[in-house]
């Protein structure tokens, strides 16, 4: 697989404005109708608190809260899109679910709202699965985004804030890291296949490899004295291997 993989489309641009664009409606609606959306949160280990694993993500205290989770949003969504597009959508899903649930389990009972669980999936994925396929471009994306939001770390440990959910950010951080693992991506870089790797290779035949014997022990190959006068010799003075080159080849080099 090849650079070609990586294509632009109006999915790169379309998935996270119109995502982001639904939070601010919902929010809109939140404040103009007076609607109380917080009670739909993830409210943990009550039964009735399960609804928030699939509510939350779209429920926001403040502008201050939907505004700082508004950016991270829009450029994660489009890296996605961009980097994974065939999982894409399978992450943004199964990571609402599966953060939802981990946080219904371990959380402190009080409502959990807010998009930054899925923003937690979606740093841990795209760093964890760049550096797992080893690819340079997807690698190079992988610190990018540690410098960009590598400081949202702390915010997964306990009373660093109490203002807020620690338990989302947990898990949206552990949920992504085992979809990275469970997701398959093709395989981006061919491995280097040298000509002394390859079955057919026969030493006796290389310019090189010919001096050494089996055991890797220098050979000094003698030049037949008929084709003396058509062989140039050079030496390494630092390395005892002669390499040739016939005289039409060096005059065809001048």
């Amino acid at each position: 697989m090849n650079d070609n993989h990586f294509k632009f489309t109006t999915a790169v641009i379309g998935l996270p404005v119109f995502f982001v664009l639904f939070l601010w409606i919902v929010y809109w609606m939140q404040i103009r109708f007076d609607f109380d959306f917080y009670q739909h949160g993830i409210y943990p280990r009550d039964f009735s608190g399960l609804q928030g694993v699939l509510f939350s993500p779209f429920i926001h205290e403040n502008l201050g809260h939907l505004y700082n989770n508004s950016i991270p949003l829009l450029v994660l969504l489009a890296a996605l899109q961009f980097f994974y597009p065939k999982q894409s959508l399978s992450v943004i899903v199964y990571g609402i679910l599966f953060s939802g649930l981990i946080t219904w389990i371990i959380g402190r009972e009080n409502f959990h709202i807010g998009a930054s669980g899925l923003i937690y999936v979606l740093v841990s994925f795209i760093f964890f699965k760049g550096i797992q396929t080893r690819y340079y471009r997807l690698v190079a994306l992988s610190l990018s985004v540690i410098l960009l939001y590598g400081g949202m770390i702390w915010y997964v440990f306990p009373d660093v804030d109490k203002s807020i959910s620690w338990e989302g950010h947990l898990a949206g951080f552990i949920t992504g890291f085992a979809m990275s693992l469970l997701y398959k991506t093709p395989e981006y870089a061919k491995p280097i296949v040298y000509d002394w790797q390859k079955p057919d290779f026969n030493p006796e035949e290389d310019a090189f490899m010919r001096h050494f014997d089996e055991n890797g022990n220098f050979v000094n190959t003698e030049i037949p004295e008929e084709d003396s006068e058509d062989v140039f010799t050079y030496y390494n003075s630092s390395f005892p291997v002669s390499y040739t080159v016939t005289k039409r080849e060096s005059e065809d080099k001048m």
